[in-house]
C-alpha cells in the first residue's frame, strides 16, 4: 500500500458522521492552511489514519508541495506551537481539534512560537 493511498479526500458526507459516542474515529479530517508566502495546496482536506505521525505529515506535505529537501517547512498547531515530529495526530486530534477535524497550519518560515 503506498502512502498516498491511504491519505483520502475528505467529503462532506464523511466528516458529518460523527464517532459513536466513547468510539475514536477511524480517520482524522487534517486541514492543511498554508500560512504567509507557502504555496496552497488544491485540496485542503485529508482523512488520515489517526496513529499516523507528524512526521509523515511533513513527509506527505513536501511531496504534495514539490518541496527539494533543502527546503524548510514548518508546521503547526493552533495557530502557536511545532508539534513534535514523533507526535500522533490521534494526541494532537484529542487535544486540538474542533468541529470534528484537526486544523495545521504550514508555513516556508517561522511563523508563531
Amino acid at each position: 500500500m503506498t502512502e498516498l493511498a491511504s491519505v483520502t479526500s475528505a467529503t462532506a458526507a464523511e466528516e458529518s458522521l460523527p464517532p459513536a459516542q466513547g468510539e475514536k474515529p477511524k480517520k482524522v479530517t487534517l486541514v492543511l492552511r498554508a500560512t504567509g508566502d507557502a504555496p496552497i495546496l488544491k485540496q485542503k482536506k485529508f482523512l488520515v489514519e489517526p496513529n499516523r505521525k507528524v512526521e509523515w505529515i511533513l513527509s506527505f506535505l513536501r511531496k504534495q508541495l514539490k518541496f527539494q529537501p533543502s527546503d524548510s517547512l514548518f508546521l503547526y498547531v493552533a495557530q502557536s506551537f511545532v508539534p513534535s515530529p514523533d507526535q500522533v495526530v490521534d494526541n494532537l486530534y484529542q487535544c486540538f481539534g474542533a468541529d470534528r477535524r484537526l486544523v495545521l497550519n504550514y508555513s516556508r518560515t517561522p511563523a508563531w512560537g
